[in-house]
């Protein structure tokens, strides 16, 4: 009998890839690189997390960014994420995607603070943001970008920006904000076509 297994078979292209994402690859190919470094952080080593810092950072920032549209609010809710992730390492469990975990933890204060701000100040803060005067090194398509996800709801504008902007597959996204996968492929679907109503031409 032949030994040729099963493992040798064209692998069939995923739902990520047919929507335009780059992998997906498994949680625990994902996960590999960070395994050590998380292994030394939940030991109490600083530097180790640190490192983690360093390589998720860039990714953890351009969500939160996406999310709020007001990068100083983005950049000082980083920053109470990687203070809260220090603090609870140690629940981070073996094989976990690091970078996904980071966004849930981010995702999860920008609500409490949406939340805690109430309709009237988030309302004004929208205003705030999408004046000229405040946005003047951004481009058109950037504004235009940033006010459709601004009028997504909260889960839908957090999958859109996870699944299309930071190039997230869907099992990464459903990790990070705690959403079943349908659920993240369903608000991946109607924020896309969303986008493509107002930027690209409406849809009959």
């Amino acid at each position: 009998m032949s030994g040729k297994s099963l493992d040798s078979a064209p692998a069939r292209p995923g739902l990520g890839a047919f929507l335009g994402l780059r992998r997906p690859a498994p949680p625990a190919v994902a996960a590999s690189p960070d395994a050590a470094l998380v292994a030394a952080a939940q030991g109490g080593s600083a530097a180790a997390f640190a490192r983690l810092v360093e390589r998720h950072q860039q990714a953890l920032r351009a969500f939160l960014r996406r999310i709020c549209g007001d990068w100083a609010l983005a950049d000082d809710l980083a920053q109470e994420t990687l203070i809260t992730a220090w603090s609870r390492i140690g629940a981070l469990q073996a094989g976990a995607s690091v970078r996904a975990w980071l966004c849930g933890i981010g995702h999860r204060k920008h609500l409490t603070l949406r939340r805690s701000a109430g309709r009237a100040r988030t309302r004004d803060a929208a205003w705030e943001a999408e004046r000229p005067t405040t946005t003047a090194a951004l481009t058109e398509d950037r504004l235009a970008l940033e006010a459709v996800l601004r009028t997504l709801p909260d889960d839908q504008r957090a999958c859109v920006a996870l699944c299309l902007a930071a190039d997230f597959s869907h099992a990464e996204a459903a990790e990070a904000l705690g959403l079943p996968l349908g659920t993240v492929k369903s608000h991946v679907t109607r924020g896309r076509a969303r986008l493509l109503d107002v930027l690209g031409g409406s849809h009959d």
